[in-house]
């Protein structure tokens, strides 16, 4: 019998077969995994909130770290440390369940001169931010935050558009020379024209029809019409109320500087808004809460329609105002040559021709503006509440640019030019909910949601091990990358945000990601069973078990971009950990796993066979 000599090689037999991949292959894989666990590499570095101190009026004057501590320890709070900078001091806590409550008190010890807010602080490494890394936003639910659910009152929205029509057309009538005419709104809302002319009866009533296309005409006799909305038409201005409403809301959010921020419709007629990370919801309320808008009058002594101004006394204005806030396209706080507070503002092209056309005939005339509001009373009511802000001389023809001037402090005047950079709100709209979700729970959720997933994560590993051995270890290294380039992807991508239903969706992409590998592994060993070398038995699970985990993940794919476009709120957190979890699986479990699996597997295996034959 022939002997092997030991110190003669074992022919590469078990290499035979094996997919090979090319070295742009390869470099291809090794980059794109790389680039994902740079992206990631910013979770690792916890936000810190800190408290900043600092001198309205005189920032050089910086509360020292000394009378700070004096005060919160009276109160007994902890303090990590205190330092103190250029322009401000930084006070950070051992508990931020402390931050809220020591704000408040600083605010009362230090008084009006003093700002006392929370910013966020990242200990993350220069270098990735130099590259523009980012950690994952976290949901509401996660971070803490402001809850807020809107009603939009679209009743009575129409039927001040109602009431503004009657009066368009009652001015029109009276320019046009039409008489003994009598035009009311009855309790339908309908607008009802009566003429005491028959001659002029119907041509008036068309003329009405042209200027108001989307209101039907309904002739009731030789005198009487009826102007009003059809079902449809009350249909179509309801969806263009609640559009405009989130419109707006979103603007306004964008205003505060909340990116992570969640609006949607709920219903017929209600929003929900959740801002993540807000800490103190007042600023918040006060913008997303004010239905504010502006509108332009001229001042005409014989008129029903009146306005107070900011010291009690009322001036009468002309019934249908200039023009409006929604002609307004940007606003801007800004102080004259006196240093007298003023707002800038820039109009489109419709209200640019009012103002040129009204500015041009009344030259020397006052002008009015008017900011108005709603309040919900103690019955549930929405009030609106309108005062004069200004009240100018048209010194010259205006156009497209102006400034509203006369306001009472800067501070009224960045307010107003917020409001109406924001957009402004013609509708009543009232805050009927208010939950604010304190950073505890957040953490509480955060640790309750990872202990779940290093539970799921630690018996699929042991499982893996135990049943597969080195196959196993293969499948744990191809399932840790995967959740660290899960991690790399949704921090990468802008707009997803981390909720507590998205730590979910990560325990159950390790489901998925472990069921690949479970379905190429068993394929290999029935391969084995067959007589397969070891390399064709690789080539050959791989191969059959890529059709099926193809499809297997492509219709779960499917379902989670169902689920995000019509799901909201927890539904769309759940669905986008879900389907970037099938796309980081696939990728890990498909071609990291067959790189492993040709570098380190078939070579062990190999060795010990020919060390064993030897």
């Amino acid at each position: 019998m022939k002997t092997i000599s030991k110190n003669m090689r074992c022919k590469p037999q078990a290499r035979v077969g094996i997919k090979q991949y090319s070295c742009w292959q390869y470099l291809t894989i090794f980059t794109v995994l790389i680039f994902l666990l740079i992206s990631m590499l910013p979770n690792i570095y916890r936000e810190q909130i800190v408290l900043q101190v600092s001198n309205k009026y005189e920032p050089a004057q910086v509360v020292s770290a000394k009378k700070i501590k004096k005060i919160l320890s009276k109160e007994g709070f902890s303090v990590n440390s205190i330092s103190s900078q250029e322009n401000s001091s930084n006070i950070i806590f051992d508990t931020e369940s402390d931050i809220g409550i020591a704000e408040k008190i600083l605010i009362g010890k230090l008084g009006d001169s003093y700002t006392v807010k929370q910013i966020i602080k990242n200990k993350m490494p220069l270098w990735l931010k130099r590259i523009g890394a980012e950690p994952i936003k976290l949901g509401l639910d996660l971070s803490g935050g402001v809850l807020f659910i809107l009603s939009v009152d679209v009743e009575r929205a129409f039927s001040e558009k109602i009431q503004l029509i009657e009066q368009t057309i009652k001015k029109s009538m009276k320019s046009s020379g039409v008489y003994h005419s009598k035009v009311s709104i009855n309790s339908q809302n309908q607008i009802v024209i009566n003429l005491q002319s028959k001659n002029k009866f119907k041509q008036v009533v068309l003329d009405m029809q042209k200027q108001f296309p989307t209101l039907t005409v309904q002739f009731l006799n030789n005198k009487t019409a009826l102007i009003f909305y059809s079902d449809a038409e009350k249909v179509k201005y309801h969806q263009e109320v609640m559009s405009q409403v989130l419109t707006t809301m979103r603007g306004r959010i964008d205003e505060l500087g909340i990116t992570e921020a969640v609006t949607q419709r709920l219903g017929k007629n209600r929003i929900r808004i959740e801002l993540p990370g807000v800490k103190d919801p007042k600023e918040a309320k006060a913008t997303i809460g004010a239905t504010a808008t502006l509108d332009f009058y001229q001042l005409q002594a014989k008129s029903n329609k009146a306005f107070k101004l900011t010291n009690g006394e009322s001036v009468n204005v002309a019934p249908i105002p200039i023009f409006s806030g929604e002609h307004i396209i940007n606003a801007q706080a800004g102080r004259d040559e006196m240093g007298i507070p003023l707002v800038n503002l820039v109009l489109n092209d419709i209200g640019g021709e009012k103002m040129l056309k009204f500015s041009s005939e009344n030259i020397g005339k006052p002008m009015a503006s008017v900011f108005s509001e709603y309040y919900q009373n103690a019955q549930g009511q929405s009030e609106k509440v309108s005062r004069v802000i200004s009240i100018a001389t048209i010194q010259s023809q205006l156009s497209a640019r102006f400034s509203i001037t006369n306001l009472s402090s800067f501070q009224e005047a960045k307010k107003l030019a917020l409001l109406i950079r924001a957009g402004s709100l013609t509708v009543p709209v009232t805050i009927v909910k208010q939950r604010t979700i304190n950073a505890t729970l957040g953490d509480t959720n955060i640790q309750s949601g990872m202990l779940a997933l290093a539970l799921g994560i630690a018996l699929t590993l042991l499982f893996m091990v135990i049943w597969y051995r080195r196959l196993g270890l293969i499948a744990n290294c191809t399932l840790l990358l995967n959740l660290l380039c899960l991690l790399g992807l949704m921090s990468l991508l802008p707009g997803v945000v981390l909720t507590l239903p998205g730590i979910a969706g990560f325990v159950l992409t390790v489901g998925m990601a472990v069921d690949s590998n479970v379905l190429i592994f068993e394929r290999i060993k029935e391969e084995k069973k067959r007589g397969r070398s070891l390399a064709l038995s690789v080539e050959y699970g791989y191969r059959n078990a890529f059709a099926t985990i193809f499809d297997a993940n492509i219709t779960t794919l499917v379902t989670a971009i169902i689920l995000y476009t019509i799901g909201y709120g927890a539904v769309k957190g759940f669905a986008i950990t879900l389907g970037l979890g099938i796309l980081t699986s696939m990728f890990t479990g498909v071609f990291i796993s067959r790189v492993l699996t040709n570098l380190f597997y078939i070579r062990s295996v190999s060795k010990s066979n020919c060390s064993g034959r030897s």
